[in-house]
C-alpha cells in the first residue's frame, strides 16, 4: 500500500525548486526520486542548503511555490512511496 510521506524544511528561509533561474527544477511533480534527491533549496543569509527527499518514491505535490518564504519544519513536498 502507498503511503504519502511529507519533505519538510530542516531550516528557515527562501525555497528554490531550480539551483539557478537558468537551469531546469530538481524534480517535477510524478518524477521518481530516491532517497536522499535533493528537489530544492532553502536560502538564508546567502547560504544554500540542499532539501532532500527522505523517502524513494513519486513526487505527488508541492506545498509551496517556487521562492516563497518558509518556516523551519515546514512541509514543502509529498513524495509517495510504494
Amino acid at each position: 500500500m502507498a503511503e504519502k510521506t511529507p519533505v519538510v524544511s530542516p531550516i528557515p528561509g527562501v525555497f528554490y525548486r531550480r539551483e539557478s533561474p537558468d537551469k531546469d527544477v530538481y524534480v517535477n511533480e510524478g518524477d521518481e526520486v530516491k532517497e536522499g534527491d535533493v528537489i530544492g533549496l532553502v536560502e538564508v543569509m546567502k547560504n544554500f542548503h540542499e532539501v532532500t527527499s527522505t523517502e524513494s518514491g513519486v513526487v505527488v505535490s508541492f506545498s509551496v511555490e517556487n521562492e516563497a518564504i518558509i518556516e523551519a519544519g515546514q512541509k514543502v513536498a509529498i513524495i509517495e512511496t510504494k
